[in-house]
């Protein structure tokens, strides 16, 4: 990042900029320079992504050229959101597939709605994307490049490219040539149209801005800034994959698709839980509540079941003192009650039974009073086997643990 920077005024005249200017940066913009690293996370080839520069500039107003009655040729403007001030990010020319464009895309948009500095909605315009494309033969020089504008989502972004490069590789090999331009996508279509024709940088006549002196953001802040910015993603996942062991996908379940849970999750093991049973939780039960009640972020769920709770309630597993399908109940009236499952079990009675005297106990009740599976069983009739634990469980109101019964109802059996 630059600690000066000055405005300028970009000139042209369209009917989304009908002041004939657009407030913008040229010479000195805000940052220079940059690298998304290859394999520095799910999402990246097996080469770098630079960043040529970051600028501020003002919006322009949004240009709409359908949704209108289908004789309307007309195209018309939304001057709302023209004089809002927005940042662009520009990459070099360093994509080599439309999914890798669609998916750094989307790495982008994680990064800055996790940074705060972005809500991340596309569909309101609060980020989208222009793409430039251009074609070339191998270990030539790039071609003649076509933008492609106001591109709101991942998939479009990929089919927008994705037609564009056809288009312009038919062009070349007709013989034709390549107009530099800038192009629209039609999802309905799914192909490009002509928008109108693309400038070159000196076309714009830029010039300093004269009401706007020199931005000037000095070290200290930009090094507070940096010392205060939370974990990035790419950096959270790789630490879960190697400091948890966690696959890729369940990173990327916890860090990307539901951040605050990857956060609750984390808590759950900070408190003592263990780290598989605390993910097979909260991308099980958790997740599922969470969909029951149409949430996007863990925090009401959280604040009835907190993540201490949580980690208490799995340490009442791994013990044996409740069974895993016991521990379901209890998650369920602790988020109905917002007590504590230790608290709970003591009230209810609802510990596991684990001592072996009391289950024999329940073995042998059972199997004086299933004498016919039992004989089944013992002529290899292997299925009996599952119809007595059943039994025992039965007797035991689903308390006891279902590894002992197993173990010792084999051991009865085969005396």
């Amino acid at each position: 990042m630059q600690e000066r920077s000055i405005f300028a005024r970009k000139n042209y005249f369209y009917p989304d900029l009908p002041k004939g200017y657009q407030i913008s940066q040229y010479e000195l913009p805000l940052a220079l320079g940059g690298v998304i690293a290859a394999h520095s996370d799910y999402w990246a080839p097996d080469y770098d992504i630079r960043i040529t520069r970051i600028h501020m500039e003002e919006d322009a107003g949004k240009l709409l050229h359908e949704g209108f009655l289908d004789s309307d040729r007309r195209s018309y403007v939304d001057l709302n959101r023209a004089g809002t001030p927005l940042i662009e990010i520009v990459t070099e020319p360093d994509f080599r597939a439309a999914k890798h464009a669609a998916a750094f895309f989307g790495y982008l948009r994680e990064l800055l709605v996790s940074i705060g500095v972005n809500d991340g909605n596309m569909d309101e315009g609060s980020l989208r994307c222009d793409a430039n494309v251009s074609v070339r033969k191998p270990g030539g020089p790039l071609g003649t490049k076509a933008e492609i504008k106001n591109l709101n989502s991942f998939r479009f972004l990929e089919e927008a490219i994705g037609h564009e490069v056809a288009r312009q590789e038919a062009l070349i090999l007709a013989g034709e040539r390549v107009v530099q331009e800038t192009r629209l996508w039609d999802p309905a279509a799914k192909r490009t149209v002509s928008m109108r024709s693309k400038e070159e940088a000196h076309d714009y006549r830029y010039f300093p801005e004269p009401d706007l002196p020199p931005l000037v953001v000095l070290a200290a802040r930009i090094e507070a800034v940096r010392s205060s910015m939370s974990e990035l993603p790419a950096a959270w996942r790789r630490r879960l994959v190697n400091g948890h062991q966690l696959s890729e996908a369940d990173a990327t379940m916890l860090t990307q698709i539901r951040p605050s849970l990857g956060r609750y999750f984390e808590e759950t093991v900070r408190a003592g839980a263990d780290v598989k049973a605390a993910k097979n939780w909260a991308l099980g039960l958790v997740s599922a509540k969470m969909n029951e009640l149409g949430l996007d972020e863990v925090g009401p769920l959280a604040e009835r079941v907190p993540a201490g709770n949580l980690a208490g309630l799995l340490a009442l597993v791994e013990t044996g003192a409740l069974s895993g399908s016991m521990a379901k109940d209890v998650f369920e009236t602790m988020f109905a009650s917002n007590r504590t499952a230790e608290a709970i079990v003591a009230a209810e009675g609802l510990a596991q039974i684990d001592d072996e005297s009391q289950i024999v106990g329940l073995i042998a009740d059972v199997l004086a009073a299933n004498a016919g599976p039992v004989a089944d069983f013992r002529g290899g009739k292997t299925s009996a086997f599952g119809f007595l634990v059943g039994k025992v469980m039965k007797a035991a109101a689903g308390k006891a643990n279902p590894k002992r019964v197993n173990e010792l109802l084999k051991r009865a059996l085969d005396a």
